[in-house]
């Protein structure tokens, strides 16, 4: 999934403008690749919580030995800050579980969609928090169901357990969101994920060791799967996104989601062989202009200090 929105105030120099776009752009394409490459590994046989641990474990690695060669000073973090990113973290973990065991019974195309109505879960958070739930508000969301309907509804060919896992993973991620943006945005964002992605890995782990730790040989494919979805789709997109955001603002960068999840269909598309209904078709374009009028309100939120 990518970045937290925040409203970002000022005009950008022309050439930090063009790098921020150009780093938000192969940031947004290595995150489309997930759910296809996760997919791709979990039809070779690999254990999807198995495959979901290693990826956390090497990221979580790659993104500790940069900041400590880098700049070791930024491995310690504040107590309560790093309880605030345990909360994430496992927020976020239970997210991630959730959707890759959406994936052994769903297609990555019909998974992405599902997962793209995040940023209307953080209006209906921010509306729990005091922020006013307007009249568009309820239209974005009208929409957006609207388009899970369409999506698992008339066909009748989606898995509705595997559904019901994404939708699970669709409310378990934003947490992260907000629990960021109200108490750890004085922290540094590297800091931040380091943390993140380490309790990640641990609720991904334990669930995976209480299911009986089951391994399942990667092979030749399997690992070359893995590795892209760990150095490529996370752990290079995580320090593209880095750079993006510092250059031209969280919020903007949140408005590529929707071009995120069309990738994602596409790669489903062609390297997958999954093929989509009309009504599938119809209701990707209901999610996906939901999801970003949500950004765009989101932009003009004024978050909460705690």
């Amino acid at each position: 999934m990518t970045a937290p929105l925040a409203e970002t105030a000022g005009a950008l120099p022309r050439r930090s403008a063009w790098l921020g776009w150009t780093l938000a752009l192969l940031a947004t394409l290595a995150f489309s690749l997930a759910p296809a490459v996760g997919k791709a590994a979990i039809d070779l046989g690999i254990d999807a919580l198995l495959l979901l641990t290693l990826r956390l474990l090497i990221t979580t690695g790659l993104l500790g030995a940069t900041l400590g060669f880098s700049q070791p000073a930024r491995l310690r973090i504040r107590p309560r800050s790093l309880r605030m990113c345990a909360a994430a973290g496992f927020a976020n973990g239970l997210g991630m579980v959730f959707f890759f065991l959406a994936l052994t019974r769903l297609e990555a195309a019909i998974g992405a969609m599902i997962l793209s109505l995040s940023p209307l879960v953080v209006l209906l958070l921010l509306a729990l928090r005091g922020e006013r739930f307007t009249h568009r508000n309820t239209i974005r969301l009208g929409l957006g169901l609207a388009g899970v309907y369409l999506l698992i509804g008339p066909s009748g060919q989606v898995d509705l357990g595997g559904a019901l896992l994404a939708m699970a993973a669709v409310l378990a991620f934003p947490i992260q969101l907000v629990v960021i943006q109200w108490h750890l945005r004085d922290e540094d964002p590297r800091t931040v994920t380091l943390y993140i992605a380490a309790t990640m890995a641990l609720v991904a782990g334990g669930w995976w060791l209480a299911q009986g730790a089951a391994w399942t040989p990667l092979g030749l494919r399997g690992w070359l799967l893995l590795g892209v979805l760990a150095v490529v789709s996370t752990y290079l997109a995580r320090l593209a996104m880095f750079v993006a955001i510092r250059e031209m603002g969280s919020g903007q960068f949140g408005l590529l989601q929707p071009l995120e999840t069309m990738l994602t269909v596409m790669w489903s598309v062609l390297f997958l062989g999954e093929r989509l209904a009309w009504v599938q078709w119809l209701a990707s374009a209901l999610i996906a202009a939901s999801a970003l009028m949500a950004m765009q309100r989101l932009r003009r939120v004024r978050w909460p200090r705690e």
